[in-house]
């Protein structure tokens, strides 16, 4: 059974960064592709961006494309997402969501699902 651990949330002060962790078990890593979405209170998961199994191919939402980058590393089982000055409204759980096949922007598209870590944007 395939398992996602994240970790690395926590308040982010104004101009600051982050690099959140998920750690992936219980299947062949590299025959998934990963993606990151957040979610925060009263709203809808959202995306936030993906990266295929091979790394080789990475999507961001427009909203986040200048400030985050996504990346992997199959000899670790590992995908990070670094997150330079998160704003106030960016405040949310971020979750860790796993695929085999093709990278998706699509919440309904992923299989497997961490149990999120809070990020906090201050101004």
């Amino acid at each position: 059974q395939v398992q996602l651990v994240e970790s690395g949330g926590g308040l982010v002060q104004a101009g600051g960064s982050l690099k959140l962790s998920c750690a992936f078990s219980g299947g062949t890593f590299r025959h998934y592709a990963m993606g990151w979405f957040r979610q925060a209170p009263g709203k809808a998961r959202e995306f936030v961006a993906a990266v295929s199994w091979t790394g080789g191919n990475t999507y961001y939402a427009d909203s986040v494309k200048d400030r985050v980058t996504i990346s992997r590393d199959n000899a670790k089982n590992t995908v990070y997402l670094q997150m330079s000055n998160p704003k106030p409204e960016e405040t949310a759980g971020y979750y860790c969501a796993g695929r085999e096949g093709h990278s998706s922007e699509d919440v309904g598209q992923y299989e497997y699902w961490g149990r999120g870590t809070q990020v906090t944007g201050s101004s």
